[in-house]
């Protein structure tokens, strides 16, 4: 008889251990395998701390023993759960991304949740494309990028009582929840240290598509309010959109170097955008940032050890992975969760930006 009541045949529990090879392992080949009801198994995968410490070392070694995987399906629709979250962003090209993502991860996981990633690659009807296959796949919970979405997702997440999260923005009235930054204060800021600088000619390199990526626009308005406070404006010659990459920057700032009068500050949406231009300015035989000052987004690890160090707006994505996956996890466990969370984003100041050269 098992310690918990059960009766057992110690070789018919071996002849289980050796035979379960041929089919899939289940819970209660476990059980017979360890001695226990499969009540006490299944205990053990939910609330491990209501088995006693004796019993859960022998459920352990027949999960080990056994190679036992937990069936999701199962567990599913006895709790309603799968334990699964998703986390939607717009590419996998932007290291901050990657960042935020790996927070969300390792938060999760310490409550026994795994994740399932997908890109929408700055598409709208895509993002709602990989929700709502998330959804039919079963998570628990929807992670997204930026308020904007395509219409009728959020009411589709709503009526199929899925709670989610916007992150890397923050709106204070938004009626939805969300965790991250104000993009337009956070370029506004680095838009009046280069103009606290001296620069009066200043361009801006961006991320396309602002008409759907409220990120991107939100930082044309924070920089044209910066200027605009100065008295001064930013003509449309001088922002120019372009799909993320290095040597998108390297062709924007290209174009804006050619201009009649070019720009003594290139200010960038992103370090990716930034690089290039630093590279370029390389091979044309630029001074940075004696004849241009260029500066970032993101703060990316790479961009400290630039030559000249990238001066940049660091972009809190490690806090924002965590945070959101706290407020999801909350939900998820009927327990109060700030519905807005604002962060702050810190100017990291390097050698990049530096008083304009005096034109004669």
């Amino acid at each position: 008889m098992s310690d918990d009541g059960i009766p057992t045949d110690e070789l018919g529990e071996l002849a289980v251990d050796r035979q379960v090879g041929h089919r899939r392992t289940t819970l209660a080949d476990v059980a017979r395998v360890a001695r226990v009801s499969t009540a006490t198994v299944s205990r053990f995968f939910s609330s491990p701390d209501t088995v006693s410490s004796a019993l859960r070392a022998r459920v352990e070694t027949a999960v080990r023993d056994l190679h036992y995987v937990p069936d999701a399906s199962a567990r599913a629709l006895v709790t309603g759960r799968t334990n699964t979250l998703g986390f939607v962003i717009p590419t996998l090209d932007v290291a901050t991304f990657a960042l935020g993502v790996q927070s969300f991860q390792s938060q999760i996981a310490e409550s026994n949740y795994t994740s399932l990633m997908a890109n929408s690659n700055y598409d709208l009807a895509e993002e709602a494309r990989q929700v709502r296959a998330l959804v039919a796949r079963g998570v628990d919970g929807i992670v997204m990028v930026g308020m904007e979405h395509e219409d009728g997702l959020t009411k589709f997440l709503d009526e199929f009582e899925i709670p989610f999260v916007n992150t890397w923005v923050y709106e204070p009235d938004s009626e939805y929840p969300c965790v991250g930054f104000d993009n337009r204060e956070a370029m506004r800021r680095m838009g009046r240290y280069v103009l606290d600088m001296g620069h009066r000619d200043v361009a801006l390199i961006i991320g396309g598509l602002s008409d759907e990526n409220d990120r991107s626009r939100g930082r044309i308005e924070g920089l044209q309010k910066a200027m605009a406070e100065r008295g001064l404006s930013l003509p449309s010659d001088r922002i120019i959109e372009r799909k993320y990459g290095i040597t998108e920057g390297r062709d924007a700032f290209r174009q804006l170097m050619a201009l009649e009068s070019p720009p003594t500050a290139v200010i960038c949406g992103s370090d990716v955008y930034a690089i290039g231009a630093i590279l370029d300015c390389e091979r044309m035989g630029i001074r940075v940032p004696e004849d241009v000052s260029v500066s970032g987004f993101d703060d990316l690890e790479i961009s400290r050890h630039l030559n000249p160090s990238l001066t940049a707006v660091n972009v809190p994505a490690r806090e924002m992975g965590r945070l959101a996956a706290d407020y999801l996890l909350a939900r998820l466990a009927d327990q109060p969760a700030a519905k807005r969370t604002e962060l702050d984003c810190v100017l990291s100041v390097r050698n990049s930006v530096a008083p304009p050269p005096v034109r004669t």
